[in-house]
């Protein structure tokens, strides 16, 4: 049985909760690799809305266990207060595990992260100030703390002074902030102790294990291909590997575990924060796509920028993932309009580029080529099937396909559960 790994293709929020949730019932575990609370899955079951930031959205199927791996960065009052909002809907959170070897996010990470962002003025990179880079510039500074560091506070004591001697020195001499205290600190993360121990565990070894065993493993990323501190568009990156290879470092299983891999791509793109967007719309037509598609930040509550569909970057994003299949989301949002532009190939200080520029400077100035197909007027909410969608709308998806060079197998035609079109089986 396989492994699978549901991969954002574009700048995040593409729906990767919905497309995890469509197999949820196939499924054994569902895993976070990589990323923290920066990130934000939205799944609509029943007509109830739930937004979940650090656990696994396939949490929100009965029988699937949920598994925060090793690569992800947990802020562990975030973590119980998702938990605690859960259980009070009725939702089962009790047979989460998290990986021994994730690392904190700790109060100084947060402050870090803010006082530096404000620091950088014009030159900053739009993070959500929740602390996320700097807890993985504590891990690769081998100054991190980790979830099984908790259980030893002898330990945790030291590594915790350890990392403020230098953090210290920053905030009061260069950012004129007051020192943070490591008593605090570790008197505060001791207090969360003995909540998260029952569910630490060494998931590297239980999900080969499982995956030995036959069971179906869910690899779900958080943000997106182009949010990849190596792949993407840096520096407006996340500081982790949300690509379907950071699975296998995220979660502690070898390349050879990974069977499918499903890129999730909305039908026209979307980012928040700073960096470039070729086909981002600063007029009528960006506002009308924002409204339409709620276009606010799950985690954040920040506005998206809007755009067209741009074939270059989800193009990119399958050659470095290998998509096995695209899931197409929020087609019924595109809904209404005449005509629908898509960017097919950017001009880029008048040369041509059929493929994303090899550079941030040509990035920087790609201007997007377009193409522009048939519209339609049809409500396509209660489509299921590809032949009840309207003839237009096939036609646009076919060009995608073509465009990007993988399938598209499911088609989110509704925020709800069952607003899909499913067209190939996602599990192969």
């Amino acid at each position: 049985m396989p492994g699978i790994v549901v991969v954002g293709s574009q700048w995040g929020d593409e729906g990767k909760g919905k497309a995890t949730d469509q197999i949820g019932d196939r499924i054994d575990y569902c895993v976070r690799y990589s990323g923290g609370n920066n990130a934000g899955h939205t799944i609509v079951v029943n007509g109830e809305k739930f937004a979940l930031h650090l656990l696994p959205s396939g949490l929100l199927n009965p029988g699937v266990r949920p598994v925060i791996g090793n690569g992800v960065v947990v802020d562990l009052d975030v973590l119980f207060t998702e938990i605690d909002a859960l259980r009070a809907r009725g939702v089962d959170c009790s047979g989460l595990l998290v990986s021994a070897n994730a690392h904190v996010i700790t109060s100084y990470h947060q402050t870090i992260d803010k006082v530096t962002e404000r620091f950088l003025g014009k030159a900053r990179i739009g993070t959500t100030g929740r602390g996320i880079g700097p807890a993985y510039g504590d891990k690769i500074n081998r100054i991190g703390i980790r979830i099984q560091d908790l259980f030893d506070e002898s330990i945790l004591a030291k590594k915790v002074e350890a990392a403020l001697d230098q953090k210290n020195h920053l905030l009061v001499k260069v950012y004129n902030r007051r020192a943070v205290d490591p008593a605090e600190v570790t008197e505060h993360l001791l207090g969360h102790a003995e909540r998260i121990k029952p569910h630490v565990a060494d998931t590297a070894r239980l999900l080969n294990v499982e995956l030995d065993a036959g069971k179906v493993v869910l690899f779900e990323g958080a943000q997106a291909h182009h949010l990849d501190v190596d792949h993407g568009t840096y520096p407006y990156v996340t500081s982790s590997n949300p690509v379907a290879a950071g699975a296998c470092v995220g979660a502690g299983v070898g390349p050879t575990r990974i069977d499918r891999v499903i890129g999730i791509a909305k039908a026209y793109t979307t980012r928040v924060g700073e960096g470039p967007m070729p086909t981002e719309l600063l007029d009528a037509d960006g506002d009308r796509l924002r409204e339409a598609g709620a276009e606010f930040g799950t985690t954040t509550g920040r506005k998206r920028r809007c755009g067209w569909f741009d074939a270059l970057v989800v193009e990119h994003a399958h050659k470095i993932n290998a998509f096995t299949d695209i899931f197409l989301t929020k087609l019924d949002i595109l809904t209404g309009w005449e005509k629908i532009p898509v960017c097919v190939a950017y001009d880029v200080d008048g040369v041509r580029h059929d493929t994303m520029p090899m550079t941030q400077t040509e990035f920087h100035h790609a201007k997007p080529v377009y193409e522009f197909l048939d519209g339609w007027e049809e409500d396509i909410s209660e489509c299921r099937t590809f032949g009840d969608l309207p003839a237009a709308t096939q036609a646009y998806v076919k060009r995608l396909e073509e465009l990007v060079g993988c399938r598209v197998s499911g088609i989110g035609v509704g925020p709800g559960r069952g607003e899909v079109v499913m067209i190939n089986d996602l599990l192969g």
